[in-house]
This record gives C-alpha cells, sequence and structure tokens, in this order.
C-alpha cells in the first residue's frame, strides 16, 4: 500500500512517490461514494455524494456520538449498569439479526454494550444504549435528528437507533416512525457523521480496530465470540485487511445494499471513505481499496503557502500614525493539501483584506502587534477535476490568515502634529504647481 509523503518548498518541488495510473480516476462500483483527506477536509473523490440513500447499520456511528457525548457530560460512564427491557431482549434473540443474547434478569455494562454495537454491529445493545442515553429509543431518536442538523449535515432522517429498517423489529419501532421506514442519509452527511467522529471523539478507534473479542467472557449465559465485520482491519487475517485501517461501520439491510464507512492511516494522512449500495460484502471492501489506493497513489501532500510569505497584492500596509508608516504583511503559517500529480501549476493564490481592520483609506492603525490578523490567503484552484470540501466549514482550511509581520508602535503627538503640518504643505504645493502649470499648458 502507499503512503503520502509530505513534501516541502512550495508549488514547485513536489515528488512523485508512486506513478499515477493511466485513467487516473477510479470507476467505483456504488450508488454514491466519496473519499476525503481528514486533516483539510478535501473531498479527493466523489460520486452522487449528495443523495439520500438507506445507511443500514452505519446510522450506529450516530449511537457511538451520542454515547460519548452523555459520557462525556457526565451522564453516564463506561461501568454504568444497564436493564434490559422485554421488547429489546426479544429483538437480541433474533437470530437473522446481528445480535449478543441480551436477558431481563440481568444487567450489562455500557461498555458492554459499546463494544457489541462497534465490533458485532449487535441491533439489540444499540437500542439498550439508546434507552440508557435518552429514557426510550423514541427520545434518542430525536436527539439524533438534532445532533445530525447541529453538525450541519443536509440530507439525513432518522428514524431509529441501530440501522435496521423497522419492519424487522418485530413491532417494536419507535413510535411516531412507519412501520418500514429506514435511517437514510448522504454520502456526504455520512461523512460528516464519521469526520465529527473522529475528531471529538478519537478513542472510538481502539474499539472500531478490535478484530474479535469475547462478550461477557467468564459469563457462563452471556459469553460470545465476536468478530468485526469489518474486513479491512489493517494487521489482521481477515481477506481484505488493508495497511492503516481501523474503523469505522458496515452496514447491509435490503434496502441499503451493502455499505461501508471506513478510514486509514498510514505515515501523517488520515482518509475518511463511504460507499453506498454496493451489491455483495466482498464489493463494499473491495470498491474501499480502489478508493485508498487512488488517494495514496494519485495525491501528494505540497506546501502550496510557506509561513511568512508575501503577496503580490498587499506586501506592505501603510501605517499612517505609526512609528514606521509601513508594516510587511505575510502569511502566519504554513498551508499543505492533497493535490493531483502534475496539477500543481493550477493552483494560485490571492489575498482578501478584512474590513475590520482597515480604516477608510485601507490603512491600519497602530499600535499594531506582530501576528494581528488583517485578512486572509485563500488558494485558487483553476483545474477541471474540482476542488471541493466535505462542508463550507472546512473550507476555510484552504485559507490562512494574512498577519503584520513586526510591531508597530503608535507615534507621539509631537511627530503625528509634524506630520500633518507636513502633509498640509505638501498638499499646498502640489495644489499650486497644478495651478501653475495650467497657465502655461
Amino acid at each position: 500500500m502507499k503512503k503520502w509523503t509530505s513534501i516541502l518548498g512550495g508549488l514547485a518541488a513536489f515528488a512523485v512517490f508512486a506513478a499515477p495510473t493511466e485513467g487516473q480516476t477510479p470507476d467505483i462500483k456504488a450508488d454514491a461514494s466519496l473519499l476525503m483527506d481528514v486533516e483539510t477536509g478535501k473531498i479527493l473523490y466523489s460520486d452522487n455524494i449528495d443523495e439520500l440513500l438507506p445507511m443500514a447499520s452505519m446510522a450506529k456511528m450516530m449511537t457511538e456520538y451520542l454515547v460519548n457525548e452523555a459520557i462525556e457530560e457526565g451522564e453516564l460512564s463506561w461501568d454504568d449498569e444497564v436493564s434490559i427491557s422485554e421488547e429489546v431482549a426479544a429483538l437480541s434473540q433474533n437470530e437473522s439479526l446481528s445480535n449478543v443474547y441480551l436477558r431481563t434478569d440481568g444487567t450489562y455494562t455500557v461498555e458492554d454494550l459499546y463494544e457489541a454495537l462497534a465490533i458485532e454491529s449487535a441491533n439489540g445493545a444499540t437500542i439498550a444504549l439508546a434507552e440508557a442515553v435518552a429514557g426510550s429509543e423514541e427520545a434518542f431518536v430525536e436527539q439524533m435528528n438534532e445532533k445530525a442538523e447541529e453538525m450541519g449535515i443536509d440530507e439525513y432522517e432518522f428514524v431509529n437507533s441501530s440501522g435496521l429498517n423497522n419492519a424487522s423489529m418485530d413491532g417494536y419501532h419507535p413510535e411516531g416512525t412507519d412501520a418500514d421506514a429506514e435511517n437514510q442519509m448522504s454520502a456526504r452527511g455520512t461523512a460528516q457523521l464519521a469526520y465529527h467522529l473522529l475528531q471529538d471523539y478519537p478513542e472510538i478507534l481502539e474499539v472500531s480496530s478490535t478484530e474479535e473479542t469475547v462478550f461477557r467472557e467468564g459469563d457462563e449465559l452471556d459469553e460470545m465470540n465476536m468478530t468485526n465485520w469489518n474486513h479491512m482491519l489493517g494487521g489482521t487475517d481477515f481477506s481484505h485487511a488493508y495497511e492503516g485501517v481501523d474503523g469505522i461501520k458496515t452496514g447491509n439491510t435490503d434496502a441499503a445494499g451493502f455499505a461501508f464507512t471506513g478510514t486509514v492511516e498510514q505515515e501523517d494522512t488520515r482518509l475518511l471513505s463511504v460507499v453506498m449500495r454496493t451489491n455483495s460484502i466482498d464489493a463494499r471492501f473491495e470498491e474501499t481499496e480502489t478508493l485508498y489506493d487512488y488517494g495514496f497513489d494519485e495525491y501528494s501532500a505540497g506546501e502550496v503557502i510557506t509561513e511568512g510569505e508575501q503577496t503580490e497584492e498587499y506586501p506592505v500596509l501603510s501605517v499612517p500614525d505609526g512609528q514606521e508608516q509601513e508594516v510587511d504583511i505575510v502569511a502566519a503559517t504554513d498551508l499543505s493539501l492533497p493535490i493531483i500529480e502534475g496539477e500543481e501549476d493550477l493552483y494560485s493564490t490571492s489575498a482578501v483584506l478584512s474590513e475590520e481592520a482597515l480604516d477608510e483609506d485601507g490603512a491600519l492603525s497602530a499600535p499594531i502587534e506582530a501576528g494581528d490578523e488583517v485578512g486572509r490567503i485563500a488558494l485558487n484552484y483553476e483545474g477541471e477535476n474540482g476542488d471541493i470540501y466535505l462542508s463550507d466549514e472546512l473550507e476555510n482550511n484552504a485559507t490562512v490568515p494574512l498577519v503584520a509581520a513586526e510591531d508597530v508602535e503608535r507615534s507621539n503627538w509631537f511627530v503625528l502634529s509634524m506630520r500633518s503640518i507636513g502633509d498640509f504643505f505638501s498638499g499646498l504645493w502640489d495644489r499650486t504647481t497644478e495651478t501653475v502649470g495650467g497657465w502655461f499648458s
């Protein structure tokens, strides 16, 4: 498997770490698919990413998020004991669904149930967690939809906590939802959900990367072997094992086909992928492998803006009331982005000044401290492959602050007075010479 190489020295200093494949853009056999760079939020590949589609058990990522949030806020702890309702116990005995067996005469820790959710994709355990967080699955579904809106996801509909089609829940689906309803989300929305899960709770990968474990080991009544449904996990004996894969969630229903939201990290590069509605268990992993190979083989991390560099538009700004009457304006940080090999020259930069930082004459006012932001440098793409980001918020990752390079102290009143007098006589002289010149023209 290929790894990205970080390349320094600006747009002209790129190195090839793998020969580009002829044809380059892959043909992914899925109803929707997406590949993105997690650090920048830049989408490297996309196909039909805004259509609302059934997401099956990938919906459990939202349950994971809300469980972790409840623990972070002190409303729940990993050691809390959870009682099992009769409905959940009955559903957990359904061998046609992914499950671990749960009993009404016992209790299970939040950690037990969470591992069953993340590794075995256990549906009964998922609903039990939903009830533990919100009191009922109905209330939990409300939280799921509210959180999706809070995350800025546009295309989504949650109807239960597990991702099952409601018709598979033996009549126990949440009140207020249709008997055959199913969770839906776009590929972009699914990636946004996964992105927030990784950013806010990266520790979830410790569980999602577990190849196999035992549920309630040592308990004669509940002990059960669990094997991860993610057959791409790196360092395993799975047939689709891919170096660096450590998450996140598979899904399958009749309506959703076979889906997978995955993530892979090689060296310092983490990619996130979504494939929806492929036609087999193997296909969802094969198409994801194609995406990962494309991402690692075709893209290089290039430093496109260098800390301290100046722009052609605004190398300096005027500071009329400063001890120095100009200040250098520079990029505050480096900016590195994944760029397709051979497209380095299709990127350019432009500077936009902040109206709030300038007076009506477009000048700065002293005092100024080094590092004060006066605008931003944006990266512009002029190619045909598109340069899009997972969200408008993440598109800001393609900009860096434009800042003052050094301190500028305010001049004292005497100096400012002398400058005003000098400006007056300079202006008077200019007007006089213009007038006299007009006499003889």
